[in-house]
């Protein structure tokens, strides 16, 4: 096939709709969503892990180090003569490589590191997430080392599955095929992940994917279907790829011009996401209004993923234009004497900077209503352990009372997944530090019938035709943010100006906007909760009334 593009490797684990409209030329001026702040942070945090690991690598290993300058003002055709002129040197590291681009195969891209081997060099990718779980069975080598003839069964770990890491090293593999200088032998190659203590090595030809495919041709099955997905895009032949909702579409830039898309066409992916919405369509069942007049007790329908009857509910609700159903005739929420709902704020992986309380109900000795415990120090800082455990004796005396004065208690998060993750996190990393509890009373909490869950009671309750998150249920309850920008996307605009992260003063009215954000989290859990607990959410249509 000819080709008139050039993919590099992360087209394999992208939206095929999207590798279309980066490629389709009457998209060039269209009008896609800003870059996602969480995912810039990542970006920055990826690059500085690398660096770091380059750094360490370099002293290391000593002489042989060749590093190809990056930058905006170094031409990609530059960098890729670079690259090709070490090789042909015989340089034995090569960081920062831009392999010369293969034409005929439609291949560009760069990779973290080169190491020659005898006959050519082996890809080494350096990543920001675990590449390694407790175990054993791993292939890897010290960073002294860094070369497959020195790996090593380890008998403390073992390999953390990574898909996209892998497909990365086929596609720098075949790169390194075009140009002639692949390693012979077995297609090896290595990741340096987060711990940044060894390499993993991988044998890109062990059948270690379903049916038995070894990694490359698991790769040159997806990128011939990219390739060929971005070429009917560019030479404007019939688009091999529509439009559907998966959830990659949440931080996607065209999500935009999908949905505007979607919504022209009713698509049944609205309601139902990913293989269920093309298996529905498979079937004939293409728009929300062929969805809404099913018979959910149709035993010849394919799987949704949920359901039949919630699958139909969805749709008769998004027909109806309501946000939210009641799934079951009666809504119940624990509740307690004393109550708290928690929220926290965090920093992208760097750390939860603000951990938010709203204290109600009965007299515990501490005065009722909002109070925030944070820490203004650009993260990573060793402050986070002071305004942690403030915020944890804070809680922990609150419940003692409670106890003591013979009234319940109960605290409540709207996706436990957040809070969960940092309350442990934070007990594990500051361990030993004044006020910090220990990860098993961490534990005892959070699996205790003192913490709650309350976006797990409104999965139970409704059907949500818009979506599950706080932002879009809590003005069912009637609850309004008094900032209409109030985003988990924006707040991290929102901390980078509060703590001066870009050079510029710490912004004092950036870190009231964050308090403020925070405080309307932790009142919108209690409105949503207190309203779940009135006669008020049987005004919510019951879905089988629908």
């Amino acid at each position: 096939m000819t080709t008139s593009v050039l993919l590099d490797s992360g087209v394999v684990n992208r939206c095929r709709r999207r590798v279309h409209l980066e490629h389709d030329p009457t998209m060039a001026d269209a009008t896609t969503a800003p870059p996602d702040p969480t995912g810039e942070q990542r970006k920055a945090d990826a690059a500085a892990h690398r660096r770091s690991i380059a750094d360490e690598i370099a002293g290391l290993v000593g002489p042989g180090w060749t590093e190809i300058p990056r930058g905006s003002e170094v031409r990609a055709s530059d960098r890729e003569q670079m690259t090709l002129d070490a090789m042909a040197d015989g340089a034995r590291f090569i960081w920062a490589a831009q392999l010369p681009r293969d034409q005929a195969g439609g291949r560009r891209g760069h990779m973290d590191l080169l190491v020659a081997v005898k006959g050519g060099y082996v890809p080494v990718l350096v990543v920001r997430h675990k590449v390694s779980d407790p175990g054993s069975g791993a292939q890897t080598t010290s960073l002294s080392k860094p070369w497959p003839d020195a790996r090593r069964q380890d008998k403390r770990r073992r390999v953390r599955p990574q898909p996209r890491d892998v497909l990365r090293l086929a596609h720098t593999y075949r790169l390194l095929q075009a140009c002639g200088y692949a390693a012979p032998g077995p297609a090896l190659g290595g990741v340096v992940g987060l711990d940044g203590d060894v390499v993993v090595w991988h044998d890109l030809e062990a059948p270690t994917w379903p049916g038995g495919r070894d990694a490359l041709a698991e790769y040159d099955a997806r990128f011939a279907d990219r390739l060929a997905v971005a070429n009917a895009a560019a030479t404007g032949a019939e688009a091999l790829a529509q439009p559907s909702r998966i959830v990659e579409c949440r931080t996607c830039p065209w999500w935009p011009i999908c949905q505007v898309e979607l919504q022209k066409t009713r698509d049944v992916s609205l309601v139902v996401r990913g293989e269920e919405a093309a298996s529905l369509r498979a079937a004939g069942v293409r728009t929300v209004d062929d969805l809404a007049v099913l018979d959910p007790d149709d035993e010849s329908l394919p799987p949704t993923g949920m359901p039949m009857s919630d699958a139909v509910g969805l749709a008769k609700a998004w027909l109806a234009d309501l946000t939210v159903v009641r799934r079951i005739p009666e809504i119940h929420v624990p509740r307690a004497q004393v109550e708290v709902d928690v929220d926290m704020e965090s920093f992208g992986d760097a750390g939860a900077y603000l951990w938010g309380a709203l204290l109600t109900g009965a007299d515990v000795g501490e005065a009722p209503g909002y109070r925030a415990f944070a820490t203004w120090e650009p993260l990573p800082t060793d402050d986070e352990a002071r305004s942690f455990a403030a915020f944890w004796q804070w809680l922990t005396v609150v419940r003692l009372r409670a106890r003591a004065r013979g009234l319940s208690f109960r605290a409540y998060c709207y996706n436990e997944l957040a809070e969960n993750r940092w309350l442990l996190s934070s007990a594990k990393r500051f361990a030993g530090k004044p006020g910090i509890p220990t990860t098993e009373q961490v534990q005892a909490f959070i699996t205790s019938d003192a913490w709650f869950d309350l976006f797990g009671s409104v999965r139970d309750h409704f059907l949500c035709s818009r979506g599950k998150g706080l932002k879009t249920i809590a003005p069912a309850a009637g609850f309004a943010w008094r900032d209409a920008e109030a985003s988990g996307e924006n707040s991290m605009r929102w901390y980078r100006d509060a703590v001066g992260m870009d050079g510029a003063a710490p912004d004092a009215v950036q870190r009231n906007r964050l308090l403020e954000y925070n405080e309307d989290d932790v009142r919108a859990t209690h409105a949503l909760r207190t309203w779940m607990s009135s006669p008020a959410v049987y005004a919510v249509p019951y879905v089988g009334d629908l």
